[in-house]
């Protein structure tokens, strides 16, 4: 997804989907990156998910990097985790183990 672009509407790839723009959405792929100029508003669900620039929603993912760079509102369901010094997150950061991921068709409604 290119500079400067915004996409309204659910992504849904197997292959790795990175963003540069704006994804107002749900987004399901096997790798996700949101590169540092990239914004996601939405719930993400992916294998490995790399969180460089701004995410604001729900994240899905067994493994989780997340940059110095990055500011991430919400919450993040994970595996393992990795957090660079610097990087802002305003959210809780649930452990689940692997399985929880492999069944997750549907996900769980949003709590108030």
């Amino acid at each position: 997804m290119g500079h400067g672009l915004t996409v309204t509407g659910n992504l849904e790839t197997e292959g790795e989907l990175r963003v540069h723009g704006k994804v107002l959405g749900q987004i399901r792929a096997d790798r996700l990156v949101i590169e540092k100029d990239g914004a996601v508003e939405g719930d993400m669900v992916a294998r490995d998910a790399h969180i460089g620039g701004r995410m604001n929603g729900r994240v899905f993912a067994v493994n989780v990097t997340i940059d110095a760079s990055a500011d991430v509102r919400g919450r993040i369901f994970h595996t393992t985790v990795s957090v660079a010094s610097g990087a802002r997150i305003d959210g809780r950061m649930p452990w689940r183990p692997v399985n929880y991921f492999e069944t997750l068709e549907t996900l769980p409604e949003t709590q108030p």
